[in-house]
């Protein structure tokens, strides 16, 4: 069936049929159907004209329930995107411990150089030595003595990140245990 606009069903119903209406009744006062109209065009109207409001209605209500389930989506993504910002703004504004040594020499083929450690990189951890029970490089050395042959756990800051490095103090082909030369910093 041709869906016909409501309008044009209501102008048929209002001028064809002497301004029936979808209100006035379809009998005279005796009881008898209309004389003067047709019946059956304008209960069919009447009938195109429910269907299609009720039609209109079911769509608009779909489209309202469509319209709230996007608009919480996007509520639940906004917020979503919201506390990942926040978590990333507290990660970078985390303060790292403050280093109290620094690599200044890593010997090629190394132990430290085995395990990544680099010129420049602040030592914020060494094994169970870190910022807070740091005194001189003597407690660094005792660490090294004790874990010969055993992996140490260093967490260093490179380019203003923790970098975790797992390094084993062992004998090689040159100098100590690791190869490599800290300093103290001075704060």
């Amino acid at each position: 069936m041709r869906a016909v606009p409501i309008h044009t069903l209501i102008i048929i119903l209002l001028v064809d049929q002497k301004n029936i209406g979808m209100e006035e009744t379809l009998v005279d006062r005796e009881g008898y159907p209309r004389a003067d109209i047709d019946i059956y065009q304008v209960r069919t109207a009447r009938h195109n004209i429910i269907c299609l409001q009720n039609d209109h209605k079911s769509i608009m209500k779909e489209i309202e329930e469509a319209l709230h389930n996007l608009h919480a989506r996007d509520k639940d993504k906004r917020q979503r995107d919201e506390a990942e910002a926040k978590v990333e703004a507290l990660q970078c504004n985390q303060t790292l411990p403050d280093a109290f040594a620094k690599v200044d020499a890593v010997t090629p083929g190394s132990p430290a150089s085995m395990c990544g450690l680099q010129v420049g990189d602040e030592i914020i951890a060494f094994g169970s030595v870190n910022t807070n029970n740091f005194q001189t490089l003597q407690n660094i050395a005792t660490v090294v003595q004790h874990s010969e042959g055993k992996p140490l756990s260093v967490t260093v800051v490179r380019d203003g990140k923790s970098v975790h490095l797992g390094l084993t103090p062992q004998r090689w082909n040159g100098k100590g245990l690791l190869g490599c030369n800290i300093i103290p910093i001075k704060r």
